[in-house]
């Protein structure tokens, strides 16, 4: 029976594990001075193994001839393992088997001693995916297991496990895999198929992984489904990034400020039926590379894409400026966030785009471009005098009143007030955030770009601009932010919300609407000449 190359080619030792050293030479050593831990947690992204390592680990620990703290491979313990039966190394994906009731169950064999091996080893993937009540009833087992008992747990999300179960573990990180390791690989792969693989067809193949053996081998399989005779062409059909010349033309329209040309492209694809979500990522992607063309020199080696494509990639980059690619992945980013709530994904995606072209995310600061320095260095020195004199009781003499008409303010006892141009953001915001994230990923997206401080009782809340504000106000879920503060710090917080755009003058953002507002809460008008 055929067997996908991923798996027929699944690293037996920690030899053979590319990328990960500072993994496989702690292990090894541990396994030789016999040092190992009763818990070991093992993170990274897809691919980079894992599974593998932790597997490995299992055989090294029962191994009845281990080699330098290596697994032999030719012991009976060795080649159970290998076939999967071997029935002290215990396997769990916590993706279906998060329930209470698995864990529960795989507590009750903890306590049993091995049949055939020194250790029994469980090995849970996925262990994010466990429920909280499921995370309780493993806490207890992995702070103090039976001396025959090891855990491994794998997981791609650390930030989902809880601390007091990463506290537990030795937590070992595993990098995405280099692109000449994973190159390497391939090559070797394909010379053991009796496969004929371009060099450039492998570099391809290892750029569109995105450090992930196991993906690279995947493609390896589609290609040689292909043809034995693998080239660029090929990986470019096996891995569907062939026909992207609209991509490209949505660009080049948008470097061009074509909104109608770029819309068009958008109406064609989407009677296609191409999804909008992912032709934005798609557009995410190249606009990426366009930033990296234009900031990192020799970015060749960095791109995924075909090599005719980067030459267009190229011509676009000298089109356009570095802050322009930037806004446009801003602009397309916020788009991707907000298709979750959008009642239209095409219109969404239209309206970005249209602002894309139109120069929309530079209205704010257009009307200050004519405004001189020392303009607005007199000016704020005037209102900074203003302010003083208004604290001390009165507004000097010459100034024009706002509203003549109008009652004087009663006096009244002086507040405290925050001041959005002198505080200290709070440290654990970014905290707060991630529980958000978590709970109410649609609060989070309005707050990614804030920050926070707490004055006396009150929390404060800095959004990027206005429109963030009223977001959050209008979403109606203010209550649900109000209470994973009051979660996070056991008590209540009078709470309010202000906008970036206030920032003082040295910040430069929007300063002549700040000296605009500063002047008009002392009931002076102040002309600017723009």
């Amino acid at each position: 029976m055929y067997r996908a190359l991923y798996r027929k080619w699944r690293p037996m030792s920690f030899d053979d594990v590319v990328s990960q050293p500072h993994v496989t030479k702690t292990l090894i050593n541990q396994i030789k001075n016999d040092k190992t831990g009763h818990a070991y947690l093992f993170t990274g992204s897809r691919g980079t193994g894992k599974t593998t390592c932790a597997r490995i680990f299992a055989k090294a620990i029962n191994c009845l001839s281990p080699k330098d703290g290596e697994p032999c491979l030719e012991c009976e313990i060795c080649k159970n393992a290998d076939n999967g039966s071997l029935s002290d190394i215990f396997e769990m994906d916590a993706a279906s088997n998060s329930k209470v009731d698995d864990i529960r169950d795989l507590r009750e064999g903890v306590i049993y001693t091995p049949e055939m091996c020194k250790y029994k080893v469980y090995i849970i993937d996925e262990v994010h995916m466990l429920s909280p009540g499921a995370f309780n009833a493993l806490l207890k087992t992995m702070e103090e297991p039976p001396e025959h008992v090891k855990f491994v747990l794998a997981t791609t999300e650390i930030h989902k496990v809880p601390a007091t179960i990463v506290s537990r573990c030795q937590h070992f990180d595993f990098h995405r895999i280099r692109t000449q390791d994973i190159v390497a690989r391939l090559e070797y792969i394909a010379s053991q198929e009796q496969l004929t693989l371009a060099h450039d067809a492998a570099v391809l193949i290892a750029r569109l992984s995105d450090g992930g053996m196991r993906d690279a081998l995947s493609l390896l399989d589609q290609c040689a489904a292909f043809s034995d005779d693998i080239d660029t062409s090929v990986v470019s059909g096996a891995a569907g990034i062939a026909g992207r010349d609209h991509l490209f033309d949505m660009i080049e329209s948008i470097a061009a400020k074509d909104a109608a040309g770029t819309i068009r492209i958008i109406n064609e694809l989407y009677s296609m039926s191409k999804d909008l979500k992912v032709l934005c990522s798609e557009l995410i992607e190249q606009v990426r590379n366009v930033m990296l063309i234009k900031s990192v020199e020799g970015a060749d080696d960095l791109i995924s894409c075909m090599p005719d494509e980067i030459e267009r990639l190229k011509k676009i980059a000298a089109s356009v400026s570095l802050d322009f690619t930037l806004d446009c992945l801003n602009a397309l980013q916020d788009c991707l966030d907000r298709f979750r709530g959008a009642a239209s994904k095409r219109t969404e995606f239209e309206m970005c785009i249209i602002r894309l072209c139109t120069g929309g995310a530079k209205t704010q600061n257009s009307a200050q471009a004519s405004v001189s320095s020392s303009e607005v260095s007199a000016l704020l020195a005037r209102i900074d005098e203003l302010e003083r004199r208004a604290a001390a009781g009165g507004i000097p003499a010459g100034t024009q009143q706002a509203s003549p008409a109008a009652p004087k303010p009663k006096p009244q006892k002086p507040l405290k007030k925050f001041d959005i141009n002198n505080y200290t953001p709070l440290a654990e915001w970014q905290e707060i955030l991630e529980k958000l994230r978590e709970q109410y990923p649609g609060i989070a997206a309005f707050l990614e770009n804030s920050a926070a401080a707490i004055e006396g009782d009150t929390f404060n809340i800095i959004c990027e601009n206005d429109f963030y504000i009223q977001k959050v106000k209008m979403s109606n879920d203010t209550a649900k932010l109000k209470q994973v503060i009051h979660d996070h710090y056991g008590k209540d917080f009078g709470f309010k919300l202000y906008s970036a755009n206030s920032v003082d003058i040295k910040d430069k953002k929007n300063p002549i609407n700040v000296l605009k507002e500063r002047a008009k809460s002392l009931g002076v008008d102040v002309e600017i000449k723009k």
